[in-house]
């Protein structure tokens, strides 16, 4: 939090004290003489006069010079350091580090509104997962497209308090109608923040309350997804009063959904509001009650022990348990370094998904997952609601687009301590995610301090994103460079 100006108050200092700490007496006698002194006014004659007025003068100066060193001092610390795309941040020390690298911590995002918002939730106190949740319910309201309280959701926490690496998922895919999947959203997410986060929930839901009630602006990612997909089903949401789509640039509003989310706020507990959100949806779809709600999970994460330290991911049905055959694979073979990138061509059945990363210097790391299956989930919105559902069907691989990824180096790690890796858009983001592990093995710290490169990409295909803890401070980069911004201090 920014600190406020105060003015600055000239107080006698005694000379030989040694640190800038001053002690109020009661009795104390103030200073008379101006900090300026009127030399046109008669002084005392002789070299005693004359004397006197000079260490007048000299004690004047000082004065100034450790008022100013004070000012100077008060306005360092207010003056915030933000990190964002291709900014360094400075620090009262007066060094710098190069983008993306911060004293404390960052929040990484396809869109800078939920990185800054996660960002202000870690300056508020608040620790990763209410960054992460935030800027997860942020990314719910600006990038309908690719995730909303209609998405699944897959995660992975390590605490750097107690060393445990936990894994999050939305349960097995329901549906409430054929085509159309139960939201699970935000019971995934309220059962990460009960268990783990610091802040009061209705805390993390302010700032997307805000932008559904206020308006957001179309990025360029929305803006693609809207002219591949047309309006169908998604008017008046994001559309023109004529019916076509709004533009990049446009500002969208959606009521409804902020209105679902300060129930969300308002209910004693989630589960009041949930049904109160599966009873709207009913409503809409002329179903004769709400469905029974959802079933997220935490449960310990899939590890795999490593020369270089332990690797994490969440388990089946997400894509972590084939992740784990192909790295065990790779390290039974001896290889030093990867092979060249495997061919992946998209496809059409390639899963529509976002992703964002929240870290601390202090070694704690949340990855976050989310997808509505295809673009703009099932096209259903929900009128009463705001919501787009996601179009899984019950029983399918719900999170075969998912395997989030930490490696916590060992006692011998004097390069990386932490890393993480998460990525979307990649119709075999297993392979993938090995592929750019392995990469980091074969150079870890220089990857570290300078960040990815677009060899290190998802197979030339969707995004990339990492964080790392190294040398006391959170390290954040994305591939392509620049897709994703990050915001830190």
């Amino acid at each position: 939090m920014e600190a406020s100006a105060q003015p600055v108050v000239y107080q006698k200092l005694l000379l030989w004290e040694p640190s800038l700490e001053l002690e109020e007496e009661e009795d104390e006698e103030e200073i008379s003489m101006p900090l300026v002194l009127d030399l046109w006014q008669p002084q005392d004659s002789g070299a005693g006069g004359l004397l006197g007025v000079w260490v007048r003068l000299g004690a004047a100066l000082l004065l100034l010079v450790l008022g100013c060193a004070l000012a100077a001092r008060q306005f360092q610390a207010k003056a915030g350091s933000t990190g964002s795309l291709g900014s360094a941040t400075p620090r009262p020390s007066g060094h710098a580090h190069r983008p993306g690298v911060f004293h404390h911590g960052a929040a990484i995002s396809p869109t800078a509104t939920c990185s800054h918002l996660g960002r202000e939730l870690l300056v508020a106190g608040g620790n990763v997962v209410d960054a992460g949740v935030g800027a997860a319910l942020c990314l719910a309201v600006v990038h309908p497209h690719a995730t909303g309280l209609g998405a699944t959701f897959w995660g992975l926490f390590l605490n750097s308090s107690s060393g445990n690496v936990t894994a999050l998922t939305s349960g097995p895919a329901r549906t409430l109608a054929p085509g159309l999947g139960l939201p699970a959203a935000l019971p995934t997410l309220h059962l990460l923040h009960t268990h783990f986060g610091r802040l009061p929930w209705p805390r993390l839901l302010e700032g997307p309350i805000m932008l559904a009630e206020e308006g957001f602006e179309v990025d360029a990612a929305l803006a693609r997804a809207l002219t591949a997909q047309g309006t169908k089903g998604l008017c008046p949401l994001l559309c023109h009063t004529n019916g076509t789509f709004l533009g990049l640039g446009a500002r969208a509003t959606n009521p409804k959904l902020a209105a679902v989310l300060r129930r969300a706020t308002l209910t004693p507990t989630l589960d009041l509001a949930e049904g109160a959100l599966l009873s709207l949806l009913a409503r809409d779809l002329g179903l004769e009650g709400p469905s029974v709600g959802p079933t997220p999970t935490l449960e310990p994460a899939l590890q795999l022990p490593m020369p270089q330290g332990t690797l994490f991911t969440t388990p089946g049905p997400s894509a972590g348990p084939d992740l784990l055959a192909l790295l065990r694979a790779a390290l039974h073979s001896g290889v030093p370094s990867p092979d060249p990138c495997p061919l992946l061509l998209p496809t059409s059945g390639t899963p529509e998904s976002s992703v964002l990363a929240t870290v601390d210097s202090s070694g704690s790391v949340l990855l976050l997952a989310s997808s509505l299956n295809s673009s703009f989930g099932s096209g259903h919105l929900s009128p009463s609601t705001g919501v787009l559902l996601n179009n899984l069907e019950a029983g399918s691989a719900a999170g075969a687009w998912a395997c989030p990824l930490i490696l916590q180096g060992g006692l011998d790690d004097t390069e990386a301590d932490v890393l993480g890796l998460v990525a979307s858009g990649t119709p075999s983001v297993a392979r993938a995610m090995t592929h750019a592990l392995l990469r980091h093995l074969a150079g870890p710290q220089t990857q570290v301090q300078q960040g990815l490169t677009e060899s290190h990409s998802a197979c030339g295909q969707g995004t990339l994103l990492q964080v790392a803890v190294h040398a006391e401070h959170a390290h954040v980069a994305s591939v392509p460079d620049g897709c994703c911004p990050f915001q830190g201090f």
